[in-house]
């Protein structure tokens, strides 16, 4: 089981029309073959798939990718659900260069659109 990093970058948006590669997320993650987060191989080694949350300045936050009943999140205080961040469907994405993901905020309903910018060998 390989373990990949993976790196997001804030896509386009109204307020950001080139991105903005200064807000977005570092993490490691085991993929399958095809480029999706693999369940059963996290479930092996749940303590290596860690995250950093890079947001403009701000101290980076860190945390566990963390698999829930409503999905795959960025968990960056276990036991305090309000700090979470989801993904929308992130189980159904390709996790290659170029491709897009959707996050919600944590402490927020804003959805954040972010690009994959490098996948590699972690």
């Amino acid at each position: 089981m390989s373990f990949f990093h993976i790196r997001l970058e804030m896509a386009r948006t109204p307020e950001f029309p080139k991105g903005n590669p200064n807000r977005g997320y570092e993490f490691s993650a085991p993929l399958d073959k095809d480029g999706h987060l693999d369940k059963d191989a996290w479930e092996q080694s749940p303590d290596k798939a860690l995250v950093t949350r890079f947001w403009d300045g701000e101290r980076a936050a860190l945390g566990k990718l963390v698999y829930q009943k409503n999905g795959w999140a960025f968990d960056y205080d276990p036991g305090n659900e309000s700090d979470d961040e989801t993904g929308f469907r992130l189980a159904s994405h390709l996790f290659n260069s170029g491709e897009y993901v959707s996050i919600y905020d944590h402490g927020e309903d804003e959805l954040h659109t972010f690009v994959v910018k490098s996948v590699s060998l972690a």
